[in-house]
């Protein structure tokens, strides 16, 4: 006998299923998926002038940083039960592990970095709010087309209580990580 409601019901996907999916091979090791709020998200595929900005990026913190952070590229970061994303770039509390045994979680989180050109919207208003209800204490949201940075801080389950546009002359520092920092224009040059 089938139920006779006519409306259905979304099974979330937890943490744990999508890391049995993984280890099975159900998934191609180059398709890039995420987790978020318990549905399997295919993302875009990455473009030359997306992949520029994260090895920019990627450049500049890694010598900024040197052991007060780990600087991660487009690896996941478990956030809850049913959300694993993969943000461009992390910067993360120095793990003696490198996170071998499990993956960083929102407390292991200094900073996230997405760049956003064909996905934009989604980060905005899918990714950002997420990392705030989980309280990552602040996102980078590269802004491919307008050649912007904006700043999201002060997390709250509302979403983010501080935003910031800086200018392209200014440079800009992470909120704990206060004496590393990054020129705005050397992101787009």
């Amino acid at each position: 006998m089938y139920p006779t409601n006519t409306s259905s019901t979304k099974y979330p996907l937890t943490t744990t299923h999508f890391q049995k999916m993984i280890k099975t091979g159900i998934f191609e090791e180059d398709e890039h998926i995420e987790l978020i709020n318990g549905e399997l998200i295919a993302m875009a595929p990455i473009g030359p002038e997306h992949s520029s900005k994260i090895r920019r990026l990627n450049h500049q913190f890694s010598q900024a940083v040197g052991d007060l952070a780990q600087v991660d590229i487009q690896n996941p970061i478990t956030l809850n039960d049913h959300s694993e994303p993969e943000p461009d770039l992390a910067l993360l509390c120095p793990s003696d592990d490198f996170y071998e045994t499990a993956n960083p979680t929102a407390k292991d989180v200094l900073l996230l970095v997405e760049v956003a050109d064909s996905f934009l919207n989604y980060d905005k208003k899918t990714k950002i709010p997420l990392y705030a209800s989980q309280g990552i204490p602040e996102v980078w949201l590269i802004n491919v087309p307008k050649k912007q940075v904006e700043i999201y801080r002060n997390p709250s389950p509302e979403g983010y209580r501080q935003i910031l546009l800086p200018e392209k002359k200014e440079s800009i520092s992470p909120t704990l990580l206060p004496n590393v920092s990054i020129n705005v224009s050397d992101i787009f040059t």
